[in-house]
C-alpha cells in the first residue's frame, strides 16, 4: 500500500469514527433534552409515566417487601 493510499484509509476511518461520535453525541443530547422520566425509560414511554415506585417496593402486589 502505497502512503497516499495509507493516508486516504486513514482519512476514512477517521471521518467514520467521527461521523459516529457525532450521531451518539446528538443522541445522547437528545435523550438530555427529553427529561429525566424519558431518560429513565427510553424502550417503554408509558413506563415513565407510572412514576418512581417507594423504597422497597419490588412491583407486585403481594405485600410481601
Amino acid at each position: 500500500m502505497a502512503k497516499s493510499d495509507e493516508a486516504k484509509a486513514r482519512e476514512q476511518r477517521l471521518a467514520a469514527k467521527l461521523r459516529e461520535n457525532l450521531r451518539r453525541r446528538k443522541s445522547q443530547a437528545r435523550a438530555r433534552a427529553a427529561g429525566p422520566e424519558d431518560a429513565l425509560h427510553p424502550d417503554n414511554p408509558d413506563a415513565a409515566k407510572t412514576g418512581p415506585r417507594a423504597e422497597g417496593d419490588n412491583g407486585d402486589d403481594s405485600g410481601a417487601p
